[in-house]
């Protein structure tokens, strides 16, 4: 009973270890927080300022207090970095001060597009400085050719220490600074080894304050964990005013970019790239990748535009319903959720008599698309239908709505949207739920079917429903 953790934990009355995530106590050292489950979070607690008194002595000030409305707010207006879809999900470009936190899966173009966004900014008139932690000056050079980001302003240093990288930053005072990534730099002056828990709240505390004090905008480049999460603390995104995530299917060129925090604008929009060999492109339209060109009109498909964020994408359901030869059939899904295929599929069985028990049923999206949100209901349901009955659906036509177990058809959010984007596109038929439709002004191109359930949507296009 000589330690001094139980010698502080028994004395003092308070805990002698605490988590650094969550601020659970503990009076002996665990490998896991018992509250929030971190690995490797719990530290020994030196209390409060390590026993000294808690008071801090006035210090001068660098400029003095001023009122609100005399405040220069053009210095925090953002600068646009010249990628258009970037732009649009950070809310107008990067702010100067301002960091911006990109997480992502390995292998998604985190790296790509940062390198895109720099050399742009650098043929702007802009000091870039960007520090590599993960690869060397030259494979970052060599992708640097490969999509064409190559310019004098473009400043690369290829170093994982610290003290370093400020010392970059001091001598080339960027007006712009990457770091890819933040799990690889670390200090001398704290335990750990690079991208725990210490070292990562150092090293972003230590270059977010030197993007406040140089109005610079800094981008980081984060890890992510097995569950999508940003690894680290979870202090981390805390510190930073912007995170945005990158998604996107390996097996896809398709990528997606999302704001899930952003102090200096909206966090519902998403931006679109195409990544290929070439380097990683804006898409401003990119419906088109999730519509299939094939010729022939053919059972088992059907079209929904669905909402990321705010922006309205036409998305295509496919589905093949063939006789099962197992004796439990099989429901296989891409792109959508499979929990609720197998919902729709229960409701198109007990409430329209289509016959599914002994039928495989085989469900995707084109271009690698996710249509998971409720909306879409009505589109797997019509395109599994239209599969089993061997009847074409209608050419032209999208469908949007949620189905519920009683089978109605419920309303959507933004079915204005999706239906403006529908006409956008060509569309001229439309089965929507009819609750939704009150006060709604539909584009004129567009034939619109309010439906109260099932029932009803089958039998405006015509479909037997009945089963076989």
């Amino acid at each position: 009973m000589t330690s001094t953790s139980v010698r502080r934990g028994d004395r003092t009355g308070r805990p002698a270890f605490r988590c650094t995530e969550c601020g659970w106590g503990a009076s002996k050292w665990v490998g896991r927080c018992g509250e929030c489950q971190a690995w490797g979070t719990v530290q020994e607690d030196a209390g409060p300022g390590g026993g000294a008194p808690r008071t801090v002595a006035a210090a001068p000030t660098r400029s003095p207090a001023r009122p609100i409305d005399q405040i220069d707010v053009e210095t925090a207006r953002a600068r646009p970095t010249g990628v258009d879809e970037l732009d649009r999900v950070l809310g107008g470009g990067l702010v100067p001060g301002a960091v911006v936190l990109l997480a992502g899966e390995p292998g998604v173009g985190k790296s790509t597009l940062l390198l895109d966004v720099a050399a742009r900014a650098a043929r702007g008139g802009r000091r870039v400085l960007y520090v590599t932690g993960e690869e060397s000056s030259g494979q970052v050079r060599l992708r640097a050719g490969r999509i064409r980001a190559l310019d004098p302003s473009l400043l690369l240093a290829d170093e994982t220490d610290l003290a370093t990288v400020l010392g970059h930053v001091e001598q080339v005072a960027p007006d712009l600074l990457v770091v890819d990534s933040v799990q690889t730099v670390a200090s001398d002056r704290v335990e750990g080894a690079p991208g725990g828990v210490a070292q990562v709240r150092e090293v972003a505390a230590a270059l977010i304050g030197a993007a406040k004090q140089r109005d610079m905008p800094v981008v980081l480049v984060g890890h992510v964990t097995k569950d999508g999460s940003v690894a680290g603390p979870r202090t981390l995104e805390h510190l930073v005013d912007v995170v945005c995530q990158f998604e996107g299917d390996r097996h896809s060129r398709l990528r997606l970019l999302r704001a899930t925090k952003n102090r200096y604008g909206p966090t519902d929009e998403v931006g679109c790239f195409d990544l290929s060999e070439q380097g990683i492109v804006g898409l401003s339209d990119p419906s088109g990748l999730f519509v299939s060109q094939a010729l022939h009109h053919v059972p088992g498909t059907c079209l929904t535009v669905s909402l990321e964020g705010r922006r309205p994408l036409a998305t295509e359901v496919q589905a093949l319903v063939a006789p099962g030869l197992a004796p439990n059939p099989r429901r296989t899904t891409s792109g959508v959720d499979g929990s609720r295929l197998a919902m729709v599929l229960a409701v198109l069985q007990r409430r329209l008599g289509t016959r599914l028990a002994d039928q495989d049923v085989y469900l995707s999206t084109v271009g690698g698309a996710r249509a998971v949100e409720p909306a879409a209901d009505l589109a797997l349901a019509l395109a599994a239908l239209s599969s089993r009955e061997d009847l074409a659906l209608p050419r032209g036509l999208v469908a949007v709505g949620e189905v519920g177990l009683a089978g109605e058809v419920r309303t959507v959010s933004g079915l204005g949207r999706r239906l403006a984007e529908a006409a956008r596109l060509g569309f001229t038929r439309a089965v929507v739920p009819a609750h939704g439709v009150e006060g709604l002004t539909a584009p004129d191109t567009l034939q619109v079917h309010a439906v109260a359930d099932l029932a009803g949507a089958v039998g405006a296009l015509g479909l037997a429903g009945g089963g076989r």
